[in-house]
């Protein structure tokens, strides 16, 4: 697979990929075609953790076995893709010389388009990751109609969240960079998650436990920015996710939120992180049939 990667100019380009809209069956959710073609998309969208998994085999020979420990991707989504789609990663190469380095990462689609951009590093680097650094106050947040009932500052149930080896086999079906650490041992001992299954293990129970204050509307990932504090995150180990809400708004189509989970051991110890910006289409929202969004 390494062979694949090639360095032009100082940046690692990797192969084209066809990344997989596995989520295509939810009916009402952006995945499917026939809700996200209603809202103005080209058909069903893939999920942005999805994209994210293109990068570890070109974080690993850019950064090494340390991103896995201590490293950072953080990449805010500019353009939608439908089911396989080709799409490729792009990092460029860190300084020798930098002890924490952070590099720009984008992905583009076979024609160009620029699918996402950001920040990929290890250890703390001197700047600010893409994501933190993106002001989150951007429009004025004025009168929510779908996220009325939340406000900066709430916390989501503390829940447990468990990845078994079964999810893991059935996400390795359909996955376009598949490594042998995800399912067999790695340098860490057992197997290790890969960047979409530490999402929904950030995300998929602490945003359940927000779902009786959120007005219905269809919902789609903004940005993801996964952190590993003291990393890898592994397979077949109970964790506990905690989270708040960091930033509310709307823009002219959406309501959205930004939020930081964290997942810990049961000892407390912190293991990874993850900041989301979730945008709610104002067009699927009941609130919104009276006076669709201009």
């Amino acid at each position: 697979m390494n062979s694949e990667i090639e360095l032009r100019d100082h940046v690692f380009v990797g192969p084209l990929r066809r990344s997989v809209n596995n989520a295509s069956r939810v009916a009402g959710s952006i995945h499917d075609d026939a809700t996200a073609t209603k809202l103005g998309f080209r058909g069903g969208t893939v999920a942005g953790s999805i994209h994210l998994e293109l990068f570890p085999p070109i974080l690993l020979k850019a950064f090494g076995n340390r991103w896995f420990e201590c490293g950072t991707i953080s990449m805010y989504f500019l353009n939608a893709t439908t089911d396989r789609e080709a799409v490729r990663a792009f990092v460029k190469e860190p300084r020798l010389d930098a002890g924490a380095p952070q590099v720009e990462i984008w992905i583009e689609r076979d024609d160009g388009m620029r699918v996402a951009e950001g920040t990929a590093s290890v250890g703390s680097p001197e700047e600010p990751s893409a994501l933190l650094r993106r002001p989150l106050d951007r429009f004025d947040a004025g009168e929510l109609r779908i996220l009325g009932g939340l406000k900066v500052g709430d916390q989501f149930e503390e829940c447990d969240a468990f990845l078994t080896k079964d999810a893991m086999a059935e996400r390795m079906k359909v996955i376009t960079e598949p490594m042998e650490w995800y399912t067999k041992t790695s340098p860490w001992g057992g197997a290790i998650a890969t960047p979409a299954a530490m999402v929904q293990l950030l995300y998929s129970q602490s945003i359940a436990t927000l779902r009786a204050k959120l007005g219905r509307a269809v919902g789609l990932f903004g940005a993801i920015e996964l952190r590993n504090i003291k990393g890898p995150v592994m397979v077949e180990q109970p964790y506990r996710v905690t989270g708040n809400i960091v930033a509310l708004g709307q823009s002219p189509k959406t309501e959205y939120m930004w939020f930081e989970t964290a997942l810990n051991e049961a000892d407390g110890k912190r293991v990874a992180e993850m900041r989301m910006l979730l945008r709610f289409m104002k067009a699927s929202s009941p609130k919104y049939k009276d006076a669709p969004p201009s």
